[in-house]
Protein backbone atom coordinates (compact mmCIF):
# COMPACT_ATOMS: atom_id res chain seq x y z
CA UNK A 1 0.00 0.00 0.00
CA UNK A 2 1.30 3.46 -0.91
CA UNK A 3 1.43 5.47 2.32
CA UNK A 4 1.69 9.18 3.02
CA UNK A 5 2.05 11.62 5.91
CA UNK A 6 0.07 14.87 5.83
CA UNK A 7 1.40 16.49 9.02
CA UNK A 8 5.18 16.94 9.26
CA UNK A 9 7.42 19.65 10.78
CA UNK A 10 10.94 20.75 9.91
CA UNK A 11 13.46 22.98 11.66
CA UNK A 12 11.89 25.94 9.88
CA UNK A 13 9.44 25.81 12.79
CA UNK A 14 9.69 23.43 15.74
CA UNK A 15 11.02 20.24 14.17
CA UNK A 16 14.67 19.17 14.32
CA UNK A 17 15.14 17.81 10.76
CA UNK A 18 15.87 20.14 7.86
CA UNK A 19 13.44 19.96 4.92
CA UNK A 20 16.05 18.09 2.85
CA UNK A 21 16.64 15.63 5.70
CA UNK A 22 12.91 14.98 5.87
CA UNK A 23 12.95 14.09 2.18
CA UNK A 24 15.81 11.61 2.75
CA UNK A 25 13.98 10.04 5.68
CA UNK A 26 10.72 9.80 3.75
CA UNK A 27 12.51 8.07 0.88
CA UNK A 28 14.14 5.62 3.30
CA UNK A 29 10.72 4.79 4.72
CA UNK A 30 9.19 4.35 1.28
CA UNK A 31 6.58 7.06 1.62
CA UNK A 32 4.88 8.12 -1.58
CA UNK A 33 4.18 11.67 -0.33
CA UNK A 34 4.38 13.94 2.68
CA UNK A 35 3.13 17.44 3.45
CA UNK A 36 5.50 19.87 5.13
CA UNK A 37 3.19 21.66 7.57
CA UNK A 38 5.41 23.98 9.58
CA UNK A 39 3.80 26.43 12.01
CA UNK A 40 2.83 29.68 10.30
CA UNK A 41 5.57 29.40 7.66
CA UNK A 42 6.24 27.90 4.23
CA UNK A 43 9.96 28.72 4.36
CA UNK A 44 11.00 25.07 4.04
CA UNK A 45 8.90 24.13 1.03
CA UNK A 46 11.34 25.18 -1.69
CA UNK A 47 14.18 23.20 -0.11
CA UNK A 48 12.01 20.11 0.37
CA UNK A 49 10.60 20.21 -3.16
CA UNK A 50 14.07 20.69 -4.66
CA UNK A 51 15.42 17.76 -2.63
CA UNK A 52 12.57 15.53 -3.83
CA UNK A 53 12.92 16.49 -7.52
CA UNK A 54 13.68 13.44 -9.64
CA UNK A 55 12.64 10.98 -6.89
CA UNK A 56 9.41 9.00 -6.48
CA UNK A 57 8.50 11.19 -3.50
CA UNK A 58 5.89 13.93 -3.74
CA UNK A 59 6.24 16.91 -1.40
CA UNK A 60 2.90 18.60 -0.81
CA UNK A 61 2.68 22.26 0.15
CA UNK A 62 1.42 22.61 3.69
CA UNK A 63 1.20 24.81 6.76
CA UNK A 64 -0.22 24.63 10.29
CA UNK A 65 -1.93 27.74 11.63
CA UNK A 66 -2.29 28.23 15.38
CA UNK A 67 -5.58 30.04 16.07
CA UNK A 68 -7.88 30.92 18.97
CA UNK A 69 -11.52 29.93 19.31
CA UNK A 70 -13.49 30.47 22.54
CA UNK A 71 -10.29 30.58 24.62
CA UNK A 72 -8.96 27.36 23.08
CA UNK A 73 -5.94 27.06 20.83
CA UNK A 74 -7.14 25.36 17.63
CA UNK A 75 -4.80 24.29 14.83
CA UNK A 76 -5.76 24.33 11.16
CA UNK A 77 -3.62 22.50 8.63
CA UNK A 78 -3.60 23.70 5.03
CA UNK A 79 -2.68 21.27 2.25
CA UNK A 80 -1.87 21.50 -1.44
CA UNK A 81 -2.32 25.26 -1.88
CA UNK A 82 -0.51 27.92 -3.91
CA UNK A 83 2.10 28.98 -1.37
CA UNK A 84 3.58 31.47 -3.85
CA UNK A 85 0.32 33.42 -4.18
CA UNK A 86 0.78 37.16 -3.37
CA UNK A 87 -2.49 37.07 -1.43
CA UNK A 88 -1.27 34.14 0.64
CA UNK A 89 2.09 35.80 1.36
CA UNK A 90 0.41 39.02 2.47
CA UNK A 91 -1.99 37.27 4.84
CA UNK A 92 0.73 34.95 6.14
CA UNK A 93 2.82 37.96 7.14
CA UNK A 94 -0.07 39.05 9.37
CA UNK A 95 -0.26 35.62 11.03
CA UNK A 96 3.50 35.63 11.56
CA UNK A 97 3.44 39.12 13.08
CA UNK A 98 1.00 38.01 15.77
CA UNK A 99 3.43 35.24 16.74
CA UNK A 100 6.40 37.63 16.78
CA UNK A 101 4.57 40.05 19.07
CA UNK A 102 3.67 37.17 21.39
CA UNK A 103 7.28 35.95 21.49
CA UNK A 104 8.63 39.36 22.43
CA UNK A 105 6.09 39.66 25.26
CA UNK A 106 7.03 36.17 26.49
CA UNK A 107 10.73 37.08 26.52
CA UNK A 108 9.97 40.22 28.53
CA UNK A 109 7.92 38.23 31.07
CA UNK A 110 10.73 35.71 31.47
CA UNK A 111 13.31 38.46 31.92
CA UNK A 112 11.15 40.07 34.62
CA UNK A 113 10.94 36.66 36.31
CA UNK A 114 14.72 36.33 36.47
CA UNK A 115 15.31 34.03 33.51
CA UNK A 116 18.44 34.76 31.48
CA UNK A 117 16.89 35.17 28.02
CA UNK A 118 16.84 37.76 25.24
CA UNK A 119 15.83 38.05 21.63
CA UNK A 120 19.51 37.87 20.69
CA UNK A 121 20.04 34.68 22.69
CA UNK A 122 16.98 33.06 21.10
CA UNK A 123 18.19 34.03 17.64
CA UNK A 124 21.66 32.63 18.38
CA UNK A 125 20.05 29.36 19.47
CA UNK A 126 17.37 28.98 16.80
CA UNK A 127 18.18 31.37 13.96
CA UNK A 128 15.41 32.47 11.64
CA UNK A 129 13.04 29.58 12.34
CA UNK A 130 9.50 30.56 13.31
CA UNK A 131 9.76 30.35 17.10
CA UNK A 132 7.06 28.37 18.85
CA UNK A 133 6.66 27.57 22.53
CA UNK A 134 8.65 24.39 21.81
CA UNK A 135 11.67 26.60 21.09
CA UNK A 136 11.26 28.34 24.45
CA UNK A 137 10.92 24.94 26.12
CA UNK A 138 14.17 23.73 24.55
CA UNK A 139 15.91 26.96 25.52
CA UNK A 140 14.83 26.48 29.15
CA UNK A 141 15.93 22.83 29.13
CA UNK A 142 19.32 23.49 27.55
CA UNK A 143 20.04 26.18 30.15
CA UNK A 144 19.08 24.01 33.09
CA UNK A 145 15.82 25.64 34.14
CA UNK A 146 13.99 22.34 33.51
CA UNK A 147 15.18 18.79 32.95
CA UNK A 148 12.67 17.82 30.23
CA UNK A 149 10.72 19.64 27.54
CA UNK A 150 7.31 18.81 28.97
CA UNK A 151 8.37 20.25 32.33
CA UNK A 152 8.81 23.66 30.69
CA UNK A 153 5.19 23.58 29.56
CA UNK A 154 3.95 22.35 32.95
CA UNK A 155 5.85 24.95 35.00
CA UNK A 156 6.53 27.95 32.79
CA UNK A 157 4.90 28.31 29.37
CA UNK A 158 1.74 26.19 29.28
CA UNK A 159 -1.66 27.87 29.56
CA UNK A 160 -2.11 29.16 33.10
CA UNK A 161 1.64 29.20 33.80
CA UNK A 162 3.64 32.33 34.75
CA UNK A 163 5.13 33.07 31.32
CA UNK A 164 2.30 31.90 29.08
CA UNK A 165 1.36 34.68 26.67
CA UNK A 166 -1.62 34.36 24.31
CA UNK A 167 -1.36 35.59 20.76
CA UNK A 168 -3.54 38.12 19.01
CA UNK A 169 -6.75 36.30 18.20
CA UNK A 170 -6.45 34.86 14.71
CA UNK A 171 -9.51 32.67 14.33
CA UNK A 172 -9.68 29.21 12.78
CA UNK A 173 -12.31 30.56 10.40
CA UNK A 174 -9.79 33.10 9.08
CA UNK A 175 -7.24 30.34 8.54
CA UNK A 176 -9.79 28.17 6.71
CA UNK A 177 -10.78 31.10 4.46
CA UNK A 178 -7.15 31.86 3.57
CA UNK A 179 -6.31 28.25 2.69
CA UNK A 180 -9.48 27.95 0.58
CA UNK A 181 -8.80 31.22 -1.26
CA UNK A 182 -5.39 29.91 -2.29
CA UNK A 183 -6.81 26.68 -3.72
CA UNK A 184 -5.92 24.55 -0.71
CA UNK A 185 -7.51 21.94 1.51
CA UNK A 186 -8.31 23.15 5.07
CA UNK A 187 -8.11 20.45 7.77
CA UNK A 188 -8.87 20.55 11.49
CA UNK A 189 -5.71 19.17 13.08
CA UNK A 190 -5.61 16.60 15.94
CA UNK A 191 -9.18 17.25 17.19
CA UNK A 192 -8.88 15.13 20.33
CA UNK A 193 -6.06 17.26 21.73
CA UNK A 194 -8.47 20.13 22.45
CA UNK A 195 -10.33 18.13 25.11
CA UNK A 196 -13.71 19.29 23.85
CA UNK A 197 -16.97 17.57 24.72
CA UNK A 198 -18.87 15.98 21.85
CA UNK A 199 -21.29 18.91 21.87
CA UNK A 200 -18.42 21.41 21.77
CA UNK A 201 -16.71 19.52 18.95
CA UNK A 202 -20.00 19.35 17.08
CA UNK A 203 -20.39 23.13 17.37
CA UNK A 204 -16.81 23.76 16.25
CA UNK A 205 -17.14 21.50 13.22
CA UNK A 206 -20.43 23.18 12.27
CA UNK A 207 -18.84 26.64 12.32
CA UNK A 208 -15.73 25.54 10.45
CA UNK A 209 -17.70 23.60 7.82
CA UNK A 210 -19.64 26.78 7.02
CA UNK A 211 -16.32 28.58 6.60
CA UNK A 212 -15.04 25.97 4.15
CA UNK A 213 -13.41 23.26 6.26
CA UNK A 214 -12.95 20.16 4.15
CA UNK A 215 -11.51 17.50 6.44
CA UNK A 216 -10.65 16.37 9.96
CA UNK A 217 -7.40 14.71 11.01
CA UNK A 218 -8.80 11.38 12.16
CA UNK A 219 -5.63 9.33 11.53
CA UNK A 220 -3.18 10.73 14.08
CA UNK A 221 -0.27 9.40 16.11
CA UNK A 222 -1.81 9.75 19.57
CA UNK A 223 -5.42 8.82 18.77
CA UNK A 224 -6.65 5.65 20.41
CA UNK A 225 -8.87 3.36 18.38
CA UNK A 226 -11.92 4.71 20.22
CA UNK A 227 -10.88 8.32 19.56
CA UNK A 228 -10.31 7.63 15.87
CA UNK A 229 -13.73 5.98 15.66
CA UNK A 230 -15.33 9.03 17.29
CA UNK A 231 -13.60 11.47 14.94
CA UNK A 232 -14.56 9.38 11.92
CA UNK A 233 -18.19 9.38 13.05
CA UNK A 234 -18.29 13.13 13.64
CA UNK A 235 -16.60 13.81 10.30
CA UNK A 236 -19.24 11.73 8.55
CA UNK A 237 -22.04 13.57 10.38
CA UNK A 238 -20.72 16.89 9.09
CA UNK A 239 -19.94 15.74 5.56
CA UNK A 240 -16.19 16.13 6.10
CA UNK A 241 -13.43 13.98 4.68
CA UNK A 242 -10.62 12.33 6.64
CA UNK A 243 -7.01 13.41 6.76
CA UNK A 244 -4.07 11.97 8.63
CA UNK A 245 -0.56 12.70 9.78
CA UNK A 246 2.08 11.75 12.30
CA UNK A 247 2.86 15.30 13.52
CA UNK A 248 6.53 14.36 13.24
CA UNK A 249 8.92 16.79 14.98
CA UNK A 250 12.12 14.75 15.13
CA UNK A 251 13.85 14.91 18.52
CA UNK A 252 11.23 17.31 19.87
CA UNK A 253 8.72 14.42 19.85
CA UNK A 254 11.03 11.41 20.00
CA UNK A 255 8.23 8.85 20.33
CA UNK A 256 6.66 9.94 17.02
CA UNK A 257 8.17 8.60 13.78
CA UNK A 258 7.65 9.90 10.27
CA UNK A 259 4.83 8.09 8.51
CA UNK A 260 4.11 5.59 11.28
CA UNK A 261 3.66 7.75 14.39
CA UNK A 262 3.99 5.49 17.41
CA UNK A 263 4.33 2.46 15.16
CA UNK A 264 0.82 1.66 14.01
CA UNK A 265 -0.12 4.67 11.86
CA UNK A 266 -0.82 3.92 8.20
CA UNK A 267 -2.24 6.64 5.96
CA UNK A 268 -3.11 5.38 2.47
CA UNK A 269 -2.55 7.54 -0.60
CA UNK A 270 -6.26 7.48 -1.44
CA UNK A 271 -6.83 9.83 1.54
CA UNK A 272 -4.97 12.51 -0.44
CA UNK A 273 -6.77 11.58 -3.67
CA UNK A 274 -10.15 11.96 -1.95
CA UNK A 275 -9.18 15.38 -0.59
CA UNK A 276 -8.00 16.61 -3.97
CA UNK A 277 -11.11 15.30 -5.71
CA UNK A 278 -13.39 17.11 -3.25
CA UNK A 279 -11.38 20.34 -3.59
CA UNK A 280 -11.38 20.18 -7.38
CA UNK A 281 -15.17 19.69 -7.51
CA UNK A 282 -15.86 22.78 -5.41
Amino acid sequence: MDTIDLHVHSNCSDGTFSPAELVSLALQKGLRAFALTDHDTVAGLSEAMAAAAGTPLEVISGIEFSTRYENKEIHIVGLDFDHRSPDFKEQLARFQNSRSVRNEKMIQKMQAGGIDISHEQMRAAFGDAVWTRAHFARYLMERGYVSELHEAFQRFIGEGCPYYTPREKVTPMQAVHLISRCGGIPVLAHPMLYHLSEDEMDALLSVLKKSGLMAVEALYSTHSRAEETLVRRMAKQHGLLLSGGSDFHGENKPDIDLGTGRGNLRIPYHILTNLRDRRDRQ
